[in-house]
Order: C-alpha cells, then structure tokens, then sequence
C-alpha cells in the first residue's frame, strides 16, 4: 500500500474538519470567517487575505471578510476588485490578470509574494471569490490545487446556505414584526384545531394571553354565542377545507375570556404540504363591534329619516289635497291655517333637507366657512325667540354679560349650532323646566352654553352623542324626532371654527352644553 506523505493526511484531514465546521454553520459572518482561516491554514500563509461575495442585483463584488488587512484601505482595494472582476467577466482568466492581482498584493503588503484566486462558483453560478496571499513563493502540486478546487467548492456551497439562512431568517423576522404590530389578530392551528400562534392583538381581542391560549384547542378561546355561518369546528366536520383556495369567513359576537361580548369576524385559510397534506390553518381575527354599531347608527339614520321626511311630506299634502276640494267651501281662517302648517312643514322639510347635505357636504370635506363679526349673544337671543313660540311647557332665560365680546365667525352655521343645541334641550325635557343660554368670555375665547332641566345623558352615552348618526338609547328617544346629525353637525361647525364643545350631564339632573371659540 501505498502511504501518503504525512503533511498531505494533516492537509486533507483539515480538509474534512473545515467542511464539517461550514456545513454546521449557517452564521453567514462566521461561514466567511471559517473560510479565510482554514484557507491560509490549508496554504501555509502568512494568515492575509479576504472574502468579496457577488451581488445578484448588481453583479457588483462587495468585500464581506478580511482577515489581517488594513480596514482603511477597503475602499481602493474594493475598486482594484472590480476591475479584476471585470477582466474576468471579459474571458480573462486569473493568469492573464496576474498584474492586476501583484497591484492588489502591493496594495495591501509589498512584502506578500504569492496569491491564490479562488473563485466561489454554486451550481454554475458565481458565489463570491476568495483570494489569500502569503510571505513567500511555494510549490504548489497538482494535488495541492485539487485540494483547494474542493475546498473552495464546499465554501461556495457553506457560503450560499449562508446566505440562503440569511435571506430567509430575515424574512422570517419581517413576518414575525407583520404579525406582532398587525391591528389584526392572528392565529396559527395546527390541523386538530390545536394554537400554535397568538399575536398581541387577538390577547387584546380575547383577553387571553398568548401563553396561555397556545396548546389550546380553538372554540375554547373563540367561544361564539352566535355565528354565521358556521363555525371552524362545524365547517371541518361537513368538510371544509376542500383545496387550497377555499378560504372560509365566518363573524358572530364571542365571549371573551372576562366575560364581555365582543362582535369579530375571522377569515381562516388553510396552508398545504407540497404533498398535499393540510398542515395549518391562518386565523385572520378583526374587531367589528364599531362597524356593526356604525351599520345599526345607519340603519337607525335610515329608518328615522324615511320617518322625517314621510310626516311632513303627509302633512303637507294632506292640508294641500283638503283645501283644494272643490266641492267644500273653506272659511278664510281655516284656509290661512291650513297655509301655516304647509309653510311648516316645508321649512322642517327644508331644515331636514339642509341637515343632510350638511352631513355629505362634511363628509366630503366641503364644508365652507365665511367668516364675519357675530355676536353670539344676538344670535342667542333670536333662536330663543324662535323657540318660545313653539314650546308652551318651557321657560326660556338668558344669561349673557353686557358688552358680550364679537368674534370672527360664520353666522349661517353658528345659528344652526344654537337652533340644534335649543331643539335637544326642548326634545330631552318633555315635562318642560328652564332653558338656559349663556356665556362668558376671557382674554383669548369666548364660551356660550345652553343648560337645561331634562333626562340627562350617561357617561358612557357622552362618549358618543357627536358620532353620525348616533342617538341616546332610551324610550324617550324612540318617540322624539331626529336623524342623529344634529350635534354631529354641532361638533363640526365648532370645529371649523377652530373652538371645542363638550358636554355635563347626570341623568335625571339635566344637561349643559358648553362650546368655546377663539376670540
């Protein structure tokens, strides 16, 4: 048999153990670090040299890993590179660019007098390259350079699975980031229903923490009192899914884990082997408790609209239809009256009419504001007066100091805004009491108020009396008249003009509210 020189064994023994450290390593810092190291150890270098990978966007070389090499001179070394790389690109190989690598030696040590090229070449594919340089000039065999084909062929293949690790933890962390800020919840089971994932918002959802809700079977977090159409457990059994692209949707009010009701809607899709197999199933988890009260605030807005416009529409046509009958002969007051309340009705139609393109035109952020000299305490005092005429029950005071301050403003919407605040406080005290409009003033703002001795509102109703189309639960509001526009219009006109409203109230003790604007 015969033995191999012992320096050769050491020379492929550290072979081996080099493949063996790199394949382990998916530290794409460390794999480059592997290479340079076991590269002057396998050349006997004097330890010199570093690692350029390629960048497939560019096709530029970028160097990555040095080893004993002045990190100030990267920046010129980095330009010999390319032309180096570029001389390859052209056909050239090493040898015929032998200059150019003696030009990059001197760069980095005028002592180095020998260099090896090693470019890093996956499945055909250019990786990066490797250059090495040492003190002196060796033999190199046949073998030698054998042995350094295959080991530049194994760091090659170490340095795309780096890269490869790299690529994909990093969007793994991107996904985890999606998932763990998403305003959605999430959740990931498992193909017995079983948590395997919980984000921060479905803990926010549920009251659930994510510790506790893993392992879980679903429809123990996720409990429904009702749901349509059905839910992930019922459709399972009937089937579902079918194929990849069956996603199912299913929304219903829950119970959370404290016992409050929440409405949530889930679209669940499922994720398939590449064999076929269902493996998970994404839950992707959202809040509709505000859209399901915006859709009931409409279909209320709706409903108590179609009401509005049908009663004065009636009305009008009724005492249109009587008074024009030619065959009854109306004495003149009868007439004048009947003429008053079609002149009523259509103003309220008017008003109602105005209340809505009102609210289209704010949608729509189209609401225009001219401004002028208003006194509030006029504009006060004349929607009083427009209101005692209507109400017998209540007993209108105000309470405005002498020489109330003018102030910049639109006199059109500020009216609206006394005219809605007047008509809550008359509808919200049906056994009458007093109404009263005020104000004060300081340096910079002016505040008016309008106070009255009615139902009251809850604090937990404050909180949304100026949304759209809201209005106070109550069987005293089911019987007055409104759109729930009123003070959302309100809000908006104050707004406009820079100022804020508010509102105190305690049921049963009455109702404030003051609104406040620059000066």
């Amino acid at each position: 048999m015969l033995l191999l020189p012992d320096y050769r064994v050491r020379q492929r023994d550290l072979l081996l153990d080099i493949i063996r450290a790199m394949t382990a390593q998916l530290d794409l810092g460390e794999v480059l670090r592997l290479v340079l190291n076991a590269s002057v150890a396998m050349l006997a270098g004097r330890g010199v040299g570093f690692v350029a990978l390629r960048n497939p966007a560019t096709e530029e070389y970028n160097i990555r890993a040095i080893l004993n090499i002045d990190s100030e001179k990267l920046p010129e070394l980095e330009k010999q590179l390319a032309e180096l790389v570029a001389g390859v690109s052209e056909g050239l190989d090493f040898n015929d660019l032998e200059q150019n690598l003696q030009q990059m030696a001197d760069l980095i040590d005028p002592e180095l007098r020998q260099l090896f090229p090693m470019p890093l070449v996956m499945a055909g594919e250019p990786v990066g390259l490797l250059l090495v340089f040492r003190d002196y000039v060796g033999v190199t065999t046949p073998n030698d350079l054998q042995i350094l084909k295959s080991f530049a062929d194994q760091a090659a293949i170490a340095v795309h699975n780096a890269q490869l690790y790299e690529r994909v933890n990093r969007e793994r962390q991107r996904l985890d980031a999606f998932v763990r800020h998403s305003a959605d919840g999430v959740m990931i089971l498992d193909v017995n229903r079983n948590i395997l994932m919980f984000n921060p918002a479905l803990e926010r959802m549920t009251a659930w923490s994510a510790a506790d809700a893993i392992g879980t079977v679903e429809e123990s977090v996720i409990v429904w009192q009702s749901v349509q159409p059905t839910s992930l457990h019922d459709s399972m059994l009937a089937g579902w899914p079918h194929d990849e692209n069956e996603t199912l949707y299913v929304e219903g009010d829950i119970t959370r884990l404290d016992g409050v009701a929440l409405s949530i809607a889930i679209t669940y899709s499922p994720l398939y082997a590449t064999d076929g197999r269902l493996i998970n199933i994404i839950a992707n988890i959202r809040d509709i408790t505000n859209f399901r009260r915006a859709q009931e605030m409409q279909n209320v807005f709706i409903s108590g609209v179609s009401h509005e416009l049908k009663t004065p529409v009636a009305l009008i046509k009724g005492y249109a239809g009587t008074l024009r009958r030619e065959d009854a002969t109306w004495d003149p007051q009868v007439i004048r009256d009947g003429l008053v309340v079609i002149e009523d009705e259509a103003d309220r139609l008017t008003e109602l009419i105005e209340d809505l393109l009102a609210a289209s035109k704010l949608q729509a952020r189209q609401m225009q504001m001219n401004l002028a000299d208003v006194r509030l305490d006029v504009l006060a005092n004349r929607a009083v007066e427009r209101f005692q005429v209507q109400s017998e029950r209540h007993h209108f005071k105000l309470a405005f100091p002498p020489d109330f301050p003018v102030i910049q403003g639109d006199e059109t919407h500020l009216r609206r805004v006394f005219d809605n605040l007047l008509s809550n406080a008359v509808k919200y005290s049906p056994a009458g009491g007093t109404i009263e409009v005020g104000g004060y003033a300081s340096d910079d703002a002016v505040t008016a108020y309008v106070r009255d001795e009615g139902v009251g509102i809850s604090l937990d109703e404050q909180a949304h009396i100026f949304e759209r189309f809201y209005r106070v639960d109550g069987a005293l509001s089911r019987k007055t008249q409104g759109t729930g526009l009123g003070l959302y219009l309100t809000q908006a006109i104050i707004e406009a003009h820079q100022g804020t409203i508010r509102v105190e109230s305690k049921p049963g003790e009455g109702s404030t509210f003051y609104f406040t604007l620059p000066r």
